[in-house]
Protein backbone atom coordinates (compact mmCIF):
# COMPACT_ATOMS: atom_id res chain seq x y z
CA UNK A 1 0.00 0.00 0.00
CA UNK A 2 0.67 3.86 -0.71
CA UNK A 3 0.61 5.71 2.40
CA UNK A 4 0.71 9.77 2.55
CA UNK A 5 4.19 11.64 3.58
CA UNK A 6 2.71 13.27 6.31
CA UNK A 7 1.60 10.13 7.86
CA UNK A 8 5.11 8.09 7.24
CA UNK A 9 6.72 11.20 8.90
CA UNK A 10 4.73 11.46 11.52
CA UNK A 11 5.31 7.50 12.09
CA UNK A 12 8.90 7.55 11.67
CA UNK A 13 9.16 10.61 14.32
CA UNK A 14 7.03 8.25 16.91
CA UNK A 15 9.57 5.69 16.06
CA UNK A 16 12.51 7.62 16.66
CA UNK A 17 10.80 9.63 19.25
CA UNK A 18 11.54 12.70 17.31
CA UNK A 19 9.76 16.34 16.90
CA UNK A 20 8.35 16.08 13.62
CA UNK A 21 7.79 20.18 12.21
CA UNK A 22 5.37 20.79 9.59
CA UNK A 23 5.24 23.90 8.20
CA UNK A 24 2.69 26.01 5.58
CA UNK A 25 0.80 29.42 4.63
CA UNK A 26 -1.92 26.98 3.42
CA UNK A 27 -2.29 23.90 5.78
CA UNK A 28 -4.57 20.62 4.61
CA UNK A 29 -7.87 20.69 6.11
CA UNK A 30 -6.93 17.57 7.58
CA UNK A 31 -3.72 19.00 9.34
CA UNK A 32 -5.21 21.74 9.90
CA UNK A 33 -8.41 20.41 11.80
CA UNK A 34 -6.05 17.82 14.00
CA UNK A 35 -4.37 21.23 15.03
CA UNK A 36 -7.42 22.58 16.30
CA UNK A 37 -8.31 19.51 18.39
CA UNK A 38 -5.32 19.42 20.21
CA UNK A 39 -3.43 16.10 18.16
CA UNK A 40 -0.87 19.08 16.81
CA UNK A 41 0.40 21.67 18.60
CA UNK A 42 -0.38 24.56 16.32
CA UNK A 43 1.34 27.98 16.03
CA UNK A 44 0.98 30.86 14.27
CA UNK A 45 3.34 33.58 12.66
CA UNK A 46 0.74 36.26 11.83
CA UNK A 47 3.31 38.83 10.58
CA UNK A 48 4.93 38.43 7.43
CA UNK A 49 8.74 39.05 7.60
CA UNK A 50 11.19 40.10 5.39
CA UNK A 51 14.69 38.92 6.94
CA UNK A 52 17.42 39.00 9.00
CA UNK A 53 19.85 41.80 8.37
CA UNK A 54 21.96 39.47 5.96
CA UNK A 55 19.36 39.25 3.48
CA UNK A 56 18.35 42.92 3.70
CA UNK A 57 21.73 43.84 2.18
CA UNK A 58 21.05 41.81 -0.47
CA UNK A 59 18.07 43.22 -1.48
CA UNK A 60 19.57 46.77 -1.28
CA UNK A 61 21.68 45.86 -4.30
CA UNK A 62 19.08 44.04 -6.12
CA UNK A 63 16.51 47.57 -5.54
CA UNK A 64 18.88 49.92 -6.93
CA UNK A 65 17.59 48.87 -10.32
CA UNK A 66 14.18 50.46 -9.21
CA UNK A 67 13.66 53.12 -11.89
CA UNK A 68 11.44 55.34 -9.76
CA UNK A 69 13.62 57.51 -7.72
CA UNK A 70 10.59 58.30 -5.31
CA UNK A 71 9.99 54.94 -4.39
CA UNK A 72 13.75 53.72 -4.59
CA UNK A 73 13.97 56.48 -1.55
CA UNK A 74 11.24 55.53 0.46
CA UNK A 75 12.69 51.11 0.57
CA UNK A 76 16.19 52.73 1.10
CA UNK A 77 14.56 54.19 4.14
CA UNK A 78 12.40 51.42 5.35
CA UNK A 79 15.64 48.84 4.99
CA UNK A 80 17.44 51.75 7.02
CA UNK A 81 15.56 50.71 9.58
CA UNK A 82 15.11 46.92 9.01
CA UNK A 83 18.85 46.61 9.74
CA UNK A 84 18.33 49.04 13.30
CA UNK A 85 15.55 46.53 14.06
CA UNK A 86 17.07 43.26 12.56
CA UNK A 87 13.34 42.39 10.58
CA UNK A 88 11.20 44.50 8.36
CA UNK A 89 7.69 43.38 8.17
CA UNK A 90 5.82 43.54 5.08
CA UNK A 91 1.97 43.89 4.37
CA UNK A 92 0.65 41.12 2.39
CA UNK A 93 -0.28 42.01 -1.43
CA UNK A 94 -2.96 43.79 -2.55
CA UNK A 95 -5.30 41.33 -4.72
CA UNK A 96 -7.46 42.50 -7.08
CA UNK A 97 -10.19 39.49 -9.12
CA UNK A 98 -11.28 40.28 -12.59
CA UNK A 99 -14.30 38.78 -13.91
CA UNK A 100 -13.10 37.90 -17.44
CA UNK A 101 -16.78 37.33 -18.42
CA UNK A 102 -16.72 41.64 -18.58
CA UNK A 103 -13.94 41.42 -20.46
CA UNK A 104 -15.62 39.53 -23.22
CA UNK A 105 -18.73 41.84 -22.97
CA UNK A 106 -16.03 44.93 -22.92
CA UNK A 107 -15.03 43.44 -26.32
CA UNK A 108 -11.37 42.39 -24.74
CA UNK A 109 -10.18 39.23 -25.95
CA UNK A 110 -6.82 39.05 -25.05
CA UNK A 111 -5.23 36.87 -22.62
CA UNK A 112 -5.27 39.49 -20.10
CA UNK A 113 -7.35 41.69 -18.93
CA UNK A 114 -7.27 45.37 -18.99
CA UNK A 115 -6.16 45.85 -15.32
CA UNK A 116 -3.38 42.62 -15.81
CA UNK A 117 -2.18 45.12 -19.19
CA UNK A 118 -2.10 48.61 -17.50
CA UNK A 119 -0.81 47.01 -14.26
CA UNK A 120 2.29 45.32 -16.23
CA UNK A 121 3.34 48.29 -18.22
CA UNK A 122 3.45 50.27 -15.17
CA UNK A 123 5.11 47.91 -13.15
CA UNK A 124 7.65 47.03 -16.50
CA UNK A 125 8.43 50.79 -17.14
CA UNK A 126 9.77 50.87 -13.19
CA UNK A 127 12.12 48.38 -14.10
CA UNK A 128 10.34 45.77 -11.88
CA UNK A 129 9.64 42.11 -12.44
CA UNK A 130 6.58 39.82 -13.05
CA UNK A 131 5.14 36.95 -12.33
CA UNK A 132 2.90 35.34 -15.04
CA UNK A 133 0.78 32.33 -13.37
CA UNK A 134 -0.97 29.24 -15.50
CA UNK A 135 -1.22 25.79 -14.26
CA UNK A 136 -0.88 24.38 -17.68
CA UNK A 137 1.99 23.60 -19.85
CA UNK A 138 2.37 23.51 -23.76
CA UNK A 139 0.62 26.34 -26.14
CA UNK A 140 -2.64 25.14 -27.26
CA UNK A 141 -4.81 22.33 -24.73
CA UNK A 142 -6.27 20.54 -27.15
CA UNK A 143 -5.84 20.53 -31.43
CA UNK A 144 -9.52 20.43 -32.93
CA UNK A 145 -10.54 19.60 -36.43
CA UNK A 146 -13.12 22.40 -37.08
CA UNK A 147 -15.28 20.77 -39.42
CA UNK A 148 -16.29 17.21 -37.82
CA UNK A 149 -14.99 18.09 -34.23
CA UNK A 150 -12.15 15.44 -34.23
CA UNK A 151 -10.13 16.44 -30.84
CA UNK A 152 -6.42 14.89 -31.42
CA UNK A 153 -6.11 12.26 -29.00
CA UNK A 154 -2.94 9.96 -27.61
CA UNK A 155 -3.23 6.13 -29.59
CA UNK A 156 -1.69 5.02 -25.39
CA UNK A 157 -3.80 7.19 -23.42
CA UNK A 158 -7.31 8.41 -23.22
CA UNK A 159 -6.05 12.05 -23.40
CA UNK A 160 -6.24 15.12 -25.51
CA UNK A 161 -2.58 16.08 -27.10
CA UNK A 162 -1.32 19.48 -26.08
CA UNK A 163 -0.08 21.51 -28.97
CA UNK A 164 3.82 22.98 -28.38
CA UNK A 165 5.25 25.15 -31.34
CA UNK A 166 8.72 24.55 -30.22
CA UNK A 167 9.01 21.39 -32.80
CA UNK A 168 5.74 22.07 -33.83
CA UNK A 169 4.91 18.93 -31.77
CA UNK A 170 1.73 17.75 -29.99
CA UNK A 171 2.64 16.17 -26.81
CA UNK A 172 0.79 13.48 -24.26
CA UNK A 173 1.57 15.20 -20.87
CA UNK A 174 0.81 11.32 -19.61
CA UNK A 175 3.05 9.05 -21.08
CA UNK A 176 5.43 11.54 -23.25
CA UNK A 177 4.21 10.50 -26.59
CA UNK A 178 4.81 13.21 -29.42
CA UNK A 179 3.66 13.50 -32.98
CA UNK A 180 3.79 16.20 -35.68
CA UNK A 181 1.61 18.07 -36.00
CA UNK A 182 -1.20 17.58 -38.64
CA UNK A 183 -2.36 18.93 -41.38
CA UNK A 184 -5.13 16.96 -42.44
CA UNK A 185 -8.09 15.63 -39.94
CA UNK A 186 -7.16 11.82 -39.52
CA UNK A 187 -11.28 11.43 -39.93
CA UNK A 188 -12.71 13.71 -42.15
CA UNK A 189 -9.43 15.05 -44.38
CA UNK A 190 -10.50 18.52 -43.69
CA UNK A 191 -7.35 20.87 -43.53
CA UNK A 192 -9.35 23.26 -40.70
CA UNK A 193 -7.04 22.14 -38.00
CA UNK A 194 -7.61 24.61 -35.30
CA UNK A 195 -5.58 24.93 -31.46
CA UNK A 196 -7.48 25.75 -28.89
CA UNK A 197 -7.37 26.75 -24.79
CA UNK A 198 -4.37 28.45 -23.15
CA UNK A 199 -0.77 26.90 -22.02
CA UNK A 200 2.34 28.82 -20.91
CA UNK A 201 3.86 28.88 -24.58
CA UNK A 202 0.71 30.68 -25.91
CA UNK A 203 0.94 33.49 -23.11
CA UNK A 204 5.06 33.61 -23.35
CA UNK A 205 4.08 34.51 -27.47
CA UNK A 206 1.18 37.20 -26.07
CA UNK A 207 3.81 38.85 -23.73
CA UNK A 208 6.22 39.30 -26.69
CA UNK A 209 3.56 40.82 -29.05
CA UNK A 210 1.88 43.05 -26.43
CA UNK A 211 5.04 44.33 -24.76
CA UNK A 212 7.85 44.23 -26.95
CA UNK A 213 10.56 46.31 -24.39
CA UNK A 214 9.76 43.04 -22.38
CA UNK A 215 11.84 40.30 -21.67
CA UNK A 216 10.05 36.82 -20.79
CA UNK A 217 11.26 34.03 -19.33
CA UNK A 218 9.36 30.67 -19.35
CA UNK A 219 9.84 28.63 -16.42
CA UNK A 220 7.86 25.23 -16.50
CA UNK A 221 8.69 21.60 -16.42
CA UNK A 222 8.87 21.57 -20.87
CA UNK A 223 11.86 24.54 -20.39
CA UNK A 224 14.00 22.88 -17.44
CA UNK A 225 14.60 19.31 -18.16
CA UNK A 226 18.36 19.46 -18.04
CA UNK A 227 20.19 19.11 -15.15
CA UNK A 228 21.15 22.51 -13.03
CA UNK A 229 18.21 24.36 -15.58
CA UNK A 230 16.52 25.73 -12.41
CA UNK A 231 19.37 27.88 -10.98
CA UNK A 232 20.06 28.54 -14.79
CA UNK A 233 16.71 30.03 -14.82
CA UNK A 234 16.50 31.73 -11.37
CA UNK A 235 20.07 33.26 -11.95
CA UNK A 236 18.76 34.80 -15.25
CA UNK A 237 15.97 36.49 -13.46
CA UNK A 238 17.53 37.71 -10.24
CA UNK A 239 20.57 39.32 -12.42
CA UNK A 240 17.29 41.69 -14.48
CA UNK A 241 18.13 39.65 -17.60
CA UNK A 242 14.47 39.04 -17.58
CA UNK A 243 11.48 40.82 -16.25
CA UNK A 244 8.76 38.70 -16.90
CA UNK A 245 8.72 35.24 -15.67
CA UNK A 246 5.66 32.66 -17.00
CA UNK A 247 5.19 29.23 -15.32
CA UNK A 248 3.21 26.62 -13.70
CA UNK A 249 3.07 25.37 -10.38
CA UNK A 250 7.07 25.60 -10.20
CA UNK A 251 6.51 29.70 -9.06
CA UNK A 252 4.40 29.26 -6.93
CA UNK A 253 6.43 28.03 -4.30
CA UNK A 254 9.37 29.49 -2.41
CA UNK A 255 10.85 32.34 -4.71
CA UNK A 256 11.93 34.88 -2.77
CA UNK A 257 12.55 37.98 -5.10
CA UNK A 258 12.70 41.29 -4.43
CA UNK A 259 11.89 43.08 -7.67
CA UNK A 260 8.71 40.98 -8.04
CA UNK A 261 6.19 43.56 -7.43
CA UNK A 262 2.97 42.16 -9.49
CA UNK A 263 1.46 38.06 -9.77
CA UNK A 264 -0.78 37.81 -12.74
CA UNK A 265 -2.79 34.38 -12.38
CA UNK A 266 -4.35 34.17 -16.26
CA UNK A 267 -6.96 32.19 -15.22
CA UNK A 268 -8.28 30.65 -11.70
CA UNK A 269 -10.39 28.52 -13.28
CA UNK A 270 -8.43 26.03 -14.84
CA UNK A 271 -8.21 23.41 -11.54
CA UNK A 272 -11.10 24.47 -9.71
CA UNK A 273 -13.67 22.26 -11.69
CA UNK A 274 -11.98 18.40 -11.69
CA UNK A 275 -13.48 15.77 -10.33
CA UNK A 276 -12.07 15.37 -7.20
CA UNK A 277 -13.23 16.41 -3.79
CA UNK A 278 -9.43 18.71 -3.12
CA UNK A 279 -9.87 20.60 -6.46
CA UNK A 280 -10.75 23.43 -4.43
CA UNK A 281 -8.48 23.46 -1.69
CA UNK A 282 -5.77 23.07 -4.02
CA UNK A 283 -6.65 25.84 -6.15
CA UNK A 284 -7.36 27.65 -2.67
CA UNK A 285 -3.48 27.09 -1.64
CA UNK A 286 -2.11 27.36 -5.23
CA UNK A 287 -3.45 30.90 -4.90
CA UNK A 288 -2.62 31.67 -2.47
CA UNK A 289 0.99 30.73 -2.35
CA UNK A 290 1.38 32.10 -5.92
CA UNK A 291 0.17 35.65 -4.56
CA UNK A 292 2.80 35.52 -2.21
CA UNK A 293 5.68 35.79 -4.74
CA UNK A 294 4.67 39.36 -4.96
CA UNK A 295 5.34 42.26 -2.94
CA UNK A 296 8.78 40.33 -0.83
CA UNK A 297 10.25 43.38 -0.47
CA UNK A 298 9.31 47.36 0.83
CA UNK A 299 8.26 48.05 -2.59
CA UNK A 300 5.35 46.36 -1.75
CA UNK A 301 3.32 44.30 -4.20
CA UNK A 302 -0.08 43.30 -5.72
CA UNK A 303 -1.62 40.52 -7.53
CA UNK A 304 -4.50 40.19 -10.17
CA UNK A 305 -6.26 36.87 -10.20
CA UNK A 306 -8.28 36.37 -13.54
CA UNK A 307 -11.36 34.22 -13.41
CA UNK A 308 -14.73 33.17 -15.08
CA UNK A 309 -16.34 32.37 -11.94
CA UNK A 310 -14.90 35.17 -9.39
CA UNK A 311 -17.57 34.43 -6.82
CA UNK A 312 -16.61 30.77 -5.93
CA UNK A 313 -15.16 30.14 -2.33
CA UNK A 314 -11.78 29.32 -2.97
CA UNK A 315 -11.07 32.45 -5.16
CA UNK A 316 -12.97 34.86 -2.90
CA UNK A 317 -11.32 33.64 -0.18
CA UNK A 318 -7.29 33.42 -1.27
CA UNK A 319 -7.94 37.30 -2.54
CA UNK A 320 -8.68 37.87 0.99
CA UNK A 321 -5.61 36.14 2.43
CA UNK A 322 -8.57 34.51 4.39
CA UNK A 323 -7.41 31.07 5.23
CA UNK A 324 -9.81 30.93 8.30
CA UNK A 325 -12.91 31.68 6.26
CA UNK A 326 -11.99 29.24 3.32
CA UNK A 327 -11.18 26.59 6.23
CA UNK A 328 -14.56 26.92 7.51
CA UNK A 329 -16.51 26.91 4.29
CA UNK A 330 -14.47 23.64 3.41
CA UNK A 331 -15.07 22.22 6.87
CA UNK A 332 -18.51 22.52 6.26
CA UNK A 333 -18.47 20.81 2.82
CA UNK A 334 -16.57 17.97 3.48
CA UNK A 335 -18.69 17.07 6.93
CA UNK A 336 -21.95 17.03 4.75
CA UNK A 337 -20.14 14.97 2.21
CA UNK A 338 -18.26 12.76 4.80
CA UNK A 339 -14.72 13.15 3.21
CA UNK A 340 -12.28 13.58 5.29
CA UNK A 341 -11.01 14.87 8.16
CA UNK A 342 -14.63 13.09 9.00
CA UNK A 343 -13.82 10.00 7.39
CA UNK A 344 -10.52 8.23 5.96
CA UNK A 345 -10.40 7.00 2.55
CA UNK A 346 -8.58 4.22 0.33
CA UNK A 347 -8.32 4.55 -3.76
CA UNK A 348 -7.93 0.94 -5.08
CA UNK A 349 -6.66 1.49 -8.77
CA UNK A 350 -6.58 -0.84 -10.98
CA UNK A 351 -4.33 -1.27 -14.45
CA UNK A 352 -4.33 -3.51 -16.93
CA UNK A 353 -4.36 -4.15 -20.58
CA UNK A 354 -7.95 -4.61 -21.91
CA UNK A 355 -11.00 -2.41 -21.21
CA UNK A 356 -13.09 -5.59 -20.32
CA UNK A 357 -10.31 -7.35 -18.31
CA UNK A 358 -9.70 -4.34 -16.19
CA UNK A 359 -13.66 -3.65 -15.57
CA UNK A 360 -14.47 -7.30 -14.43
CA UNK A 361 -10.87 -6.95 -12.09
CA UNK A 362 -12.37 -3.77 -10.89
CA UNK A 363 -16.14 -5.55 -10.33
CA UNK A 364 -14.71 -8.48 -8.66
CA UNK A 365 -12.88 -6.49 -6.07
CA UNK A 366 -15.57 -4.06 -5.06
CA UNK A 367 -17.96 -7.49 -4.76
CA UNK A 368 -15.33 -8.84 -2.38
CA UNK A 369 -15.05 -5.73 -0.49
CA UNK A 370 -18.95 -5.78 -0.12
CA UNK A 371 -19.14 -9.58 1.00
CA UNK A 372 -16.32 -9.05 3.45
CA UNK A 373 -17.95 -5.86 5.10
CA UNK A 374 -21.60 -7.86 5.39
CA UNK A 375 -20.00 -11.23 6.29
CA UNK A 376 -18.03 -9.16 9.30
CA UNK A 377 -20.61 -6.60 9.96
CA UNK A 378 -18.09 -3.85 9.99
CA UNK A 379 -20.42 -0.68 10.43
CA UNK A 380 -20.07 2.78 8.48
CA UNK A 381 -17.61 1.37 5.61
CA UNK A 382 -19.11 2.36 2.38
CA UNK A 383 -17.97 0.98 -0.81
CA UNK A 384 -18.14 3.77 -4.07
CA UNK A 385 -17.55 2.22 -7.50
CA UNK A 386 -15.75 0.62 -9.63
CA UNK A 387 -16.04 3.91 -11.65
CA UNK A 388 -13.30 4.20 -14.57
CA UNK A 389 -10.83 6.45 -13.55
CA UNK A 390 -10.25 9.85 -14.52
CA UNK A 391 -7.84 9.05 -17.46
CA UNK A 392 -9.00 6.32 -18.26
CA UNK A 393 -6.38 4.88 -20.15
CA UNK A 394 -2.29 5.09 -20.10
CA UNK A 395 0.51 3.84 -21.94
CA UNK A 396 -2.25 1.45 -22.95
CA UNK A 397 -3.33 0.21 -19.20
CA UNK A 398 -6.90 0.80 -18.40
CA UNK A 399 -7.48 1.95 -15.33
CA UNK A 400 -10.41 1.41 -13.28
CA UNK A 401 -11.04 2.22 -9.69
CA UNK A 402 -12.37 1.58 -6.53
CA UNK A 403 -12.89 4.03 -3.23
CA UNK A 404 -13.36 2.77 0.53
CA UNK A 405 -14.62 5.07 2.77
CA UNK A 406 -14.04 4.32 6.75
CA UNK A 407 -12.90 5.29 9.73
CA UNK A 408 -9.80 2.62 9.51
CA UNK A 409 -9.82 1.67 5.71
CA UNK A 410 -6.58 0.17 6.31
CA UNK A 411 -8.21 -2.52 9.22
CA UNK A 412 -11.04 -3.34 6.66
CA UNK A 413 -8.44 -4.38 3.41
CA UNK A 414 -5.88 -6.35 5.54
CA UNK A 415 -7.79 -9.03 6.05
CA UNK A 416 -7.67 -9.27 2.02
CA UNK A 417 -4.41 -8.64 1.39
CA UNK A 418 -2.09 -9.09 -1.20
CA UNK A 419 -4.90 -8.44 -3.76
CA UNK A 420 -4.43 -10.01 -7.09
CA UNK A 421 -1.51 -8.75 -9.80
CA UNK A 422 -2.32 -5.32 -11.34
CA UNK A 423 -3.94 -3.46 -8.36
CA UNK A 424 -2.37 -0.67 -6.15
CA UNK A 425 -3.60 0.48 -2.71
CA UNK A 426 -3.42 4.10 -1.65
CA UNK A 427 -4.17 4.94 2.21
CA UNK A 428 -5.61 8.82 2.18
CA UNK A 429 -4.76 9.84 -1.43
CA UNK A 430 -3.80 13.24 -2.11
CA UNK A 431 -6.06 13.17 -5.45
CA UNK A 432 -8.48 10.99 -7.07
CA UNK A 433 -7.96 11.92 -10.42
Amino acid sequence: PVFHARDAALELGRLSNALVLMGSATPDVVSYRKAERGEYLLLHLPNRILAHTKHIAVQQNLLKRVKDTARRKKIQASLASGRASEFVSLPLPEVEVVDLREELRAGNRSIFSRSLQAAMRTTLSRGEQVILFLNRRGTASFVICRDCGYVMTCPRCETTLTYHTSGELMVCHYCGYRAKIVEECPRCGSDRIRFFGLGTQRVEEAVKQMFPEAQPIRWDWDSTRTKGSHHVFLDHFMNGRANVMIGTQMVAKGLDLPLVTLVGVISADTALYLPDFRAGERTFQLLMQVAGRAGRSPLGGRVIIQSYTPDQVPIEAASNHDYEGFYQMELAFRREQRYPPFKRLALLLYQGPGQERSAEAARQLAYRLRQHIARQGIPAVEVLGPTPSYVRRIRNQYRWHVLLRAQDPASVLRPLLPLPQGWRVDIDPVTLL
